[in-house]
């Protein structure tokens, strides 16, 4: 199987924007917490987050990402079942989301973006700054992050099974367990 450097370097190929590459991270991070809680392959887990976007920046239409993307991946040898779910990550692709590893990727791309984008308003720039309450409040705010889809969320918590506000807190957790990687951690001058 294809280890997680591997994974990154491939993404890191395709995506030059550090932002989207961050993002990576920051689903990698919710879902490696996610596979130590669900007693899950955590190395695949943490493959497929790092390379469920690696072909954003190449095809940011819907629906050629992730569709483009996938036979990129068949090449470089990425198995049927971390392809599959990444397929499954887009409501449009067609592949139902069925395995556990589908449903969380779902469940923690959108809000892994959002949570990154609360961190960046607030006063020091951090994601330990970022609680259940403030992203609440921001999911009703619809200036706020307009490309996150807040029905993703919500939905992606239900598919998997969780209450709304526990998936929130997890994944903030996650991501303050991986601040400096995340480059969240913030500036307290």
């Amino acid at each position: 199987m294809m280890d997680r450097e591997q994974a990154f370097a491939i993404t890191c190929e395709f995506t030059k924007s550090d932002g989207l590459r961050k993002h990576a991270l920051a689903v990698e991070a919710c879902l490696a917490a996610y596979a130590q809680k669900f007693a899950e392959d955590e190395a695949k887990w943490r493959v497929t987050a790092l390379l469920h976007d690696f072909d954003w920046e190449v095809h940011p239409q819907a629906p050629d990402h992730p569709m483009k993307g996938e036979p990129i991946l068949a090449e470089r040898g990425v198995s049927e079942e971390i392809r599959r779910a990444i397929l499954s990550h887009a409501n449009y692709s067609g592949v139902p989301r069925e395995s556990l590893l589908e449903k969380t990727l779902y469940a923690c791309d959108e809000l892994a973006g959002f949570i990154t984008a609360i961190s960046y308003v607030k006063p020091h720039r951090s994601v330990f700054e970022v609680d259940v309450p403030s992203v609440r409040k921001k999911m009703k705010d619809k200036a706020f992050a307009r490309s996150v889809n807040r029905g993703d969320i919500v939905a992606g918590a239900q598919q998997l099974g969780v209450d709304l506000d526990e998936h929130i807190a997890f994944c903030v957790k996650a991501m303050q367990d991986s601040a400096d990687l995340l480059g969240l951690r913030g500036n307290h001058s």
